[in-house]
């Protein structure tokens, strides 16, 4: 991609999923990248999985103190921070009357106060230096109704509200879009699905298939080039078109 050579990139929950494939794009253009991740465990091998990498930082993004020290590390490391991969979150697969109010603070701390935390702390490092670009990482079940899932699709509703605002105020300074993948394998889907849920899902999607976490992160190496430079304020589906079809609920590949 045009203009990624030797940028300082910072990727939360980089330490697994999107965020490592992600991580990984990233320095397959020949950038600098931190990453943040709440897993010690995960971040402990991760040099090699991601050699190269300018730092792997523990941090949860649901906490202040803890996001305004490990951007204040990365951007030591790096020297400056270009662009942010806003990609932290978690689900847990409840029924609605089901969730607790334990549950209900977990995924919106994580997943929508944890993308406000880390989103300001890096804006005003940006506008501080006067350029920079925030792609969030938001979801279908942030626009389209999905059972079982309603603190985590109101957490990536929230994520896309938040990106526009934030791609209004911060502009023309800084570009501000986000991703919204529909099914990706990635470990915290197939935590959560059996063969048979999976098989039910791919026969849903017009592709047939769920998404590749490489291919949400060549979406996001797009975004934050050159070649965007145009784009801001924007929310992307990547989903294999299932949404176009309304969850596709009459598809079958049969």
């Amino acid at each position: 991609m045009r203009g990624l050579k030797n940028k300082n990139v910072v990727v939360t929950g980089g330490a697994s999923g999107i965020g490592q494939a992600t991580a990984k794009r990233f320095l397959e253009e020949d950038c600098k990248v931190c990453i943040l991740d709440r897993d010690a465990s995960a971040l402990a091998g991760i040099d090699s999985v991601l050699p190269g990498l300018s730092a792997a930082i523990e941090a949860d993004v649901s906490d202040l103190e803890q996001v305004q020290a490990a951007i204040g590390q990365a951007a030591e490391s790096m020297g400056s921070i270009d662009v942010l991969i806003n990609n932290a979150g978690i689900s847990i697969r409840h029924d609605f009357l089901d969730i607790t109010a334990d549950e209900w603070d977990r995924v919106l701390d994580v997943n929508l106060k944890g993308v406000f935390y880390v989103a300001q702390t890096v804006a005003r490092h940006m506008v501080e230096r006067g350029s920079g670009v925030i792609l969030n990482t938001a979801s279908t079940a942030g626009t389209t109704g999905y059972p079982h899932y309603a603190d985590y699709s109101a957490s990536k509703g929230g994520v896309i509200a938040l990106t526009y605002a934030m791609a209004l105020e911060l502009a023309p300074t800084v570009r501000v879009n986000a991703v919204s993948p529909g099914y990706v394998l990635t470990p915290m889907q197939r935590a959560e699905y059996s063969d048979a849920m999976l098989d039910a899902v791919n026969r849903k999607i017009p592709l047939g298939r769920h998404g590749k976490p490489e291919e949400i992160a060549a979406l996001y190496a797009f975004l934050a080039s050159e070649d965007a430079a145009f784009a801001t304020g924007q929310v992307y589906n990547m989903d294999g078109a299932e949404t176009t079809g309304g969850l596709c609920s009459q598809w079958t590949h049969d």
